[in-house]
């Protein structure tokens, strides 16, 4: 009998010693993350729903494997989950889970094509964002230049206190903490660095700001095509310094909110080019750093019109001419 209390007590003893220095390496933590905290995860191509369990498991959104494998057999959708980068909120339930990898991942970045306004920028982000961030929000964020101008300094000045032109086109990344605020910043930071070492001369020497530049790029980015916004750019400044109008239908379009009609060429407004001189008072769009870059230095041509038509494809088939005649004889074969 002593032999035998000796032994159990030695396994005993044995089993404390393991317990305090191994126990660590085989303990389940069934913890899960604070409700409400955000947790990015990857389901890769080729997952298992058991795979997809431990993901789970490990970045602490379900308390075991087996509670969200056999969740998933239950409702019977194993080959409906779907690969991808996921942000999975804390405190979201298993069925919250699957509904979510049902759903498929979200896009994470969005784009702001060329040539869009403030307006229509704004409806790109509450999309995007599934209307986190609304239009409206954004709007006004991005028509109160003035805050703005102490971080971005060529931005004051800006008409109507607008920031329009400035909201750079490019494909950004998204975040859940992103704001209105913050991605006008973004905006404004990328319109910085893209025009960083942009050579102005050509359009100092004519008298025309950066700013102006920038007017004539949002002119050029409606008008001309990949192929000829130089020539484009060219016609308006030869106009300029001709003392013409620039009679861009382009501006007039911005100033109706749509295709211009004879009667709106009438309309007095600082953005009718058709009857004030010069520049419109501010831009009409968001060029790309192409426009820019032909606003900037166009073409050397002796163009004082041009005129297009579209073609069935689509495409465009541009006219470009000297003389008044020459621009009507090209209007007139159409």
């Amino acid at each position: 009998m002593f032999a035998i209390v000796l032994l159990v007590a030695a396994i005993g003893g044995a089993a404390w010693w393991f317990t305090n220095n191994f126990g660590g390496l085989f303990a389940q933590d069934n913890s899960t993350v604070e409700s409400g905290t955000e947790v990015a995860i990857v389901v890769t191509e080729g997952s298992t729903v058991a795979d997809i369990g431990r993901t789970l498991k490990n970045a602490r959104l379900v308390e075991s494997v087996d509670a969200f494998t056999n969740a998933v057999k239950e409702k019977g959708v194993e080959a409906d989950l779907k690969p991808g980068a996921y942000s999975i909120v804390g405190g979201t339930s298993i069925d919250g889970i699957i509904a979510q990898l049902k759903a498929g991942p979200e896009e994470t970045t969005f784009t702001v094509p060329e040539g869009l306004t403030i307006s229509r920028v704004a409806q790109v982000v509450e999309e995007a964002y599934d209307g986190k961030i609304s239009a409206a929000d954004f709007e006004a964020a991005a028509t109160n230049a003035s805050a703005y101008a102490e971080e971005f300094p060529f931005v004051s000045g800006a008409y109507n206190n607008s920031l329009e032109g400035f909201l750079f086109p490019k494909t950004y990344n998204k975040s859940s903490n992103d704001t209105a605020d913050a991605l006008v910043r973004r905006m404004l930071s990328q319109y910085q660095e893209e025009v960083a070492d942009m050579d102005y001369h050509f359009a100092e020497e004519r008298g025309l700001s950066a700013y102006d530049v920038l007017k004539l790029a949002s002119i050029v980015e409606r008008e001309a095509t990949e192929e000829n916004r130089r020539d484009v750019a060219s016609v308006f400044y030869n106009r300029l310094g001709a003392g013409m109008q620039l009679q861009s239908d382009a501006t007039v379009a911005y100033l109706v909110n749509g295709d211009p009609t004879p009667e709106d060429l009438g309309i007095d407004s600082p953005y009718n080019t058709y009857l004030v001189a010069g520049l419109p008072a501010g831009p009409i769009c968001s060029p790309g750093l192409d426009a820019l870059q032909a606003a900037a230095a166009p073409n050397d041509t002796p163009y004082l019109y041009f005129y297009f038509t579209q073609n069935e494809d689509g495409s465009m088939t541009y006219s470009f001419s000297e003389t008044y005649e020459e621009h009507q004889g090209a209007i007139e074969v159409g």
